[in-house]
Parts: structure tokens; C-alpha cells; sequence
């Protein structure tokens, strides 16, 4: 569930490095630049980039719908053709046997077969669709977090990477301990700074 649905799972992130001078227009540039480019008529495997929050087939930003008051939503879209293992290989079988019969050989070469399955992978993927996938951000810009909304690793780390890439910037996963460090005031510090950090992760 994302940024505007009734419920939904997050993850905390800190905001490491300066932000330049003239941000907003710096990040309306950046945005653009790295939005999401569409791979439904073309053989791409995968393509990530900004769409809005509000539209997953809105990568333009007409009217800079990223900015709202201190923050900035977007969405980090993924789309990815994927060939299931089970369908490569019974098509590789299927090719195999084919080439086989036509050749007459009872065997073929382990190059043969690669090359075969190459040809099958790249036919196959032709025809498969890709799959959409969509997670939501806010980034709080007054204290430099950002709320991404998926507990999957796997987006976490195309997050970090599509955000250094946009902004410049690094993020720091919060568990619980160092989102305590980064929200409470200098003289709260210390008391949690005795504290064993490990009942916190």
C-alpha cells in the first residue's frame, strides 16, 4: 500500500549531503531527467525512474506536482520483463530437440545449446509484457527523511542507487535507534546514547 492509501507499510530513510543552492529548481531538472522512460514498444528488459505519486503514466510533472508545501512525493517506478525459469526451459528442451532431429545427431555441442538458449531467451522476452512495479516516497525536506513505502530490500537498494543518481544525495536506512539519534533534541542524546542500541534494531 502507498503514500495515499488508507494504511501502508514504510520505511524511515536519512538524507546524507548538502542540498544545493536553488533546490528547487535543481530537483524539478533532476526529476525530469530521471523519470521514467516507457518500454512497451521496444525489447529494453528493465527500466526505472520518477512518475508521480498521483499517476503512474505521468512522467512529465506538468505543473511540478512533485513539490507539496516542504516535500517532495514521487513515485519509483519499475518495469521489468522477466522469462519464468520453467517456460526458458521448456523451450530450450523444445528448440533442443528440434535441431536434433533436423541435424540427426543424438547429442549437441555445449556451445550449440548455449546458443540456443540465448535465441530461445531473446524470443521469449520479446513477447513478455512487462511488468509494472510502483512504491510511493515523501521526503520530509525541514528534517531531511524520507518515508518510502516498501519493506522490500530489493527496493531499497534501487531506491539508494535512483536517488544518488537523481539528487546527489545518499540515503541511510533508520532502524529504530538511529531514527531516535536523528529526532531527539542534544540533551536527549546522551540518555540514549547509554542506552544498549541493540534492544532498539
Amino acid at each position: 500500500m502507498g503514500l495515499l492509501s488508507n494504511s501502508g507499510s514504510f520505511v524511515r530513510f536519512a538524507v546524507e549531503g548538502e542540498l544545493p543552492e536553488n533546490f528547487w529548481e535543481f530537483a524539478a531538472d533532476r526529476i525530469v531527467v530521471n523519470a521514467f522512460k516507457d518500454i512497451d514498444d521496444s525489447y529494453e528488459e528493465y527500466s526505472i525512474g520518477w512518475v508521480s505519486v498521483m499517476n503512474m503514466f505521468d512522467s512529465q510533472f506538468a505543473y511540478a506536482s512533485h513539490a507539496v508545501g516542504d516535500y517532495i512525493v514521487l513515485s519509483m517506478r519499475i518495469d521489468e520483463r522477466k522469462v519464468p525459469s520453467a517456460v526458458l526451459k521448456k523451450y530450450c528442451m523444445k528448440e533442443e530437440e528440434r535441431v536434433r532431429k533436423e541435424k540427426q545427431v543424438p547429442k549437441l555441442s555445449r556451445s550449440h545449446r548455449l546458443e540456443i538458449k540465448e535465441n530461445v531467451k531473446l524470443m521469449l522476452t520479446k513477447k513478455a509484457a512487462p511488468m509494472p512495479a510502483v512504491y510511493d516516497l515523501c521526503w520530509n525536506l525541514s528534517n531531511n527523511t524520507v518515508l518510502f513505502f516498501s519493506t522490500s530490500p530489493k527496493s531499497h537498494l534501487a531506491l539508494e542507487d535512483l536517488f544518488k543518481e537523481t539528487f546527489g544525495l545518499h540515503l541511510v536506512l533508520q532502524v529504530p535507534y538511529l531514527a531516535a539519534a536523528h529526532l531527539l533534541n542534544p540533551a536527549q542524546e546522551a540518555a540514549l546514547a547509554a542506552m544498549n542500541s541493540s534492544i532498539l534494531l
